[in-house]
């Protein structure tokens, strides 16, 4: 008798017991959706069980609609491996993936319907981090010590308020962005620290601030599946000009945006569907060097100022919202 090498996995059943269900043997494609369907039924929560039978519904639909060949089918499964084998704790071409076939801009705009004044929500890209440096008010986000090549200081300010106008105090702001060469600080080789990043606090009027600088345009990486489907499909990889944040505060539903400042050439046809028109912003240019110290800007150097409130809606506010527009 060979001794066998020890398996790579360990395999076992999970204790489930066969379903009393007669179901026919799967020869033909109605079948084999047929039984699916049917043992979605076993499913012991609601919500899950919608979820699971409209899954298997408008999957297989799609499959006869499309006619899908065995060589297609595995050319898929190849396709989403390698999306998952590109994944680390840095980098998400699941997001990527679910970005540019606009998934992510659908559920966004489904489960946050416009309110009143709130601003609008915004994807939160797969370059989010939860390690953002704690800055204080009108601290930078950017690592500068080593200057900014060609970009540009910015500098945000304003409040964050109810949809009422009042002050929202103590609220938590996290910002993030690329840095001067239109890269986040997750897409380089060596990230000892973050850069780009910052949390701060709204005061008790709701003030905060901020410095940056301009957002730039940038690519999606194509170094990936994600940036071969773009190529199959004739699309560019192209991100608008943005700055992410997000924005908490106790009572309050969390507000995940992107701010948008205008005259980009790639706004309209932005890779992941992420500029709403509410977000566009505009840049004041600002060349008083005695403002720019004031504001912390390196050598009283030009800057862009944005000013811009942010407003949350209650959770009650957006609950309400949302079923209202689903009813």
């Amino acid at each position: 008798m060979s001794v066998s090498s020890k398996p790579a996995s360990q395999t076992a059943s999970n204790g489930i017991p066969p379903p009393k269900l007669d179901l026919p043997y799967p020869d033909r494609p109605e079948v084999v959706t047929a039984n699916l369907l049917r043992l979605t039924e076993l499913v012991p929560e609601p919500r899950t069980k919608e979820i699971f039978t409209g899954l298997v519904t408008h999957l297989h639909q799609f499959v006869q609609e499309a006619n899908l060949t065995t060589e297609e089918w595995m050319k898929g499964i190849r396709f989403l491996t390698e999306v998952g084998q590109k994944c680390t704790d840095l980098r998400q071409e699941y997001i990527m993936l679910s970005d540019v076939l606009g998934v992510s801009a659908l559920v966004d705009t489904m489960n946050n319907p416009p309110l009143k004044n709130a601003t609008e929500s915004c994807l939160i890209g797969p370059a989010y981090t939860d390690d953002a440096p704690d800055v204080g008010h009108g601290g930078t986000i950017i690592d500068d010590e080593k200057g900014i090549g060609n970009a540009e200081y910015m500098y945000l300010e304003g409040r964050v308020l109810t949809t009422d106008g009042k002050p929202i105090n103590d609220a938590i702001i996290e910002s993030w962005e690329t840095d001067e060469n239109g890269i986040y600080d997750v897409q380089y080789d060596v990230r000892d620290k973050p850069n780009g990043r910052g949390r701060l606090r709204t005061d008790s009027e709701g003030n905060f601030a901020l410095r940056g600088i301009v957002p730039l345009a940038y690519p999606l990486p194509d170094d990936g599946p994600v940036g071969k489907l773009l190529k199959v499909w004739n699309r560019h990889n192209m991100r608008a000009a943005h700055l992410h944040l997000i924005i908490k505060a106790p009572g309050f539903r969390t507000l995940t945006t992107q701010l948008y400042p205008e005259g980009d050439r790639w706004a309209n046809t932005d890779v992941v569907f992420g500029p709403k028109k509410s977000l566009i912003v505009t840049l004041k240019e600002v060349g008083d060097a005695n403002e720019a110290v004031q504001r912390g800007i390196p050598g009283g150097a030009p800057f862009k100022l944005l000013q811009y409130d942010f407003v949350l809606p209650s959770e009650a506010e957006a609950e309400e919202a949302r079923f209202l527009s689903t009813s």
